[in-house]
């Protein structure tokens, strides 16, 4: 039988030196990344999505298991990780917060030690990046970031293939135009997003209040990323959402008030309603500007509903290549083509 064109790229990709050495390894943020990894990672993500898309099987990781857990409730990390296991043949254990109480009932190198020893990965959405250094270094597999207080890598993944898919790739455009984060700027799915975009060489304005501005440390972070990978992004704050917009050919907006918030949902609406995306806003930026939002949206803060509606697809192109770049992710960190690696 022969073999599908998708599935033949797949294989090639997993064979690259750029793939090759993910194998093995944790990803907490996309700082430690190799540009050269991101781009390959993102053509992996690209032919799974085909893979699927014409309904392929394709299972290499068959005989694998990885542990889910959840400090909080998910939808989209909880269903594409899921999927994207099941679909690749890995074996998932979905484990909650209140079943375990990571660092709580029970010591994380104990949690991660113990999890070692039953599963080849672990993906976690849990609030302290501290602990999910613990749990990478204790537990002797791969653990990916599903979501911490100050790191998104899986959502920029899945933010920087949109972006591909819409404008055929990062290669063909120089320079790249500028991608506008508009809303609560420190975020982590800001700071994610700047560290992709650092790598890639897709420059970035951060329009936000000053009590929302990025950090210095996080404009300085990016930048140093840029310097090191060799690319040309450009990183600055500005405040006024008009003069942000100009030539922005991306707009990317997330909520005002995240999980854990809910007491300063006042006081963050107060600050941030001037900065809601919409059609009088939106038409400060190029004709042609994609709207990105990671979802869950609170349509009437920082979007309003006919401008995500209007920009749904884009929108929910997101929510989808969450699953296939996830997906490239794990099959990257447990490649079953790399090369077995020299005895030390």
């Amino acid at each position: 039988m022969a073999v599908h064109p998708a599935v033949v790229r797949v294989h090639h990709l997993l064979q690259q030196p750029a793939l090759q050495a993910l194998k093995g390894q944790s990803l907490l943020h996309l700082q430690a990344l190799p540009p050269a990894s991101l781009e390959a990672l993102l053509q992996l993500a690209a032919q799974l999505k085909v893979l699927r898309q014409q309904g392929v099987a394709y299972a290499p990781l068959q005989g694998k298991s990885m542990a889910l857990y959840f400090q909080q409730p998910s939808l989209r990390t909880r269903v594409s990780f899921e999927l994207a296991a099941t679909e690749l043949g890995l074996h998932c254990a979905v484990l909650r917060q209140e079943e375990v109480g990571l660092g709580q009932r029970e010591a994380v190198e104990d949690v991660a030690r113990t999890l070692g020893r039953y599963v080849h990965l672990i993906a976690i959405r849990h609030l302290e990046d501290d602990l999910l250094e613990g749990l990478a270094q204790q537990s002797g597999v791969p653990v990916i970031n599903a979501l911490s207080r100050n790191h998104h890598p899986c959502q920029t993944l899945a933010d920087l293939q949109t972006l591909a898919e819409h404008w055929g790739g990062f290669n063909g455009q120089t320079p790249l135009p500028p991608l506008c984060f508009m809303g609560d700027a420190a975020n982590n799915v800001a700071r994610s997003l700047m560290q992709g975009c650092a790598l890639l060489g897709l420059p970035m304005v951060l329009c936000a209040p000053a009590a929302h501005a990025p950090t210095e440390a996080m404009l300085s972070e990016a930048r140093a990323l840029a310097q090191a990978a060799g690319t040309h992004a450009t990183f600055v704050w500005e405040p006024n959402p008009t003069k942000a917009l100009a030539g922005c050919a991306a707009v990317y907006t997330d909520v005002f008030t995240s999980m854990g918030q809910e007491a300063e949902k006042a006081e963050r609406l107060a600050a941030l309603m001037p900065y809601q995306l919409n059609e009088s806003l939106l038409a400060h930026a190029l004709p042609t500007a994609l709207v990105l939002h990671c979802l869950p949206a609170h349509r009437g803060e920082e979007i309003d509903a006919p401008t995500l509606e209007r920009h749904a697809t884009t929108v929910f192109d997101q929510a989808e290549n969450r699953l296939h770049a996830q997906k490239a992710l794990m099959l990257a960190l447990l490649n079953p083509l790399a090369a077995p690696k020299e005895p030390a």
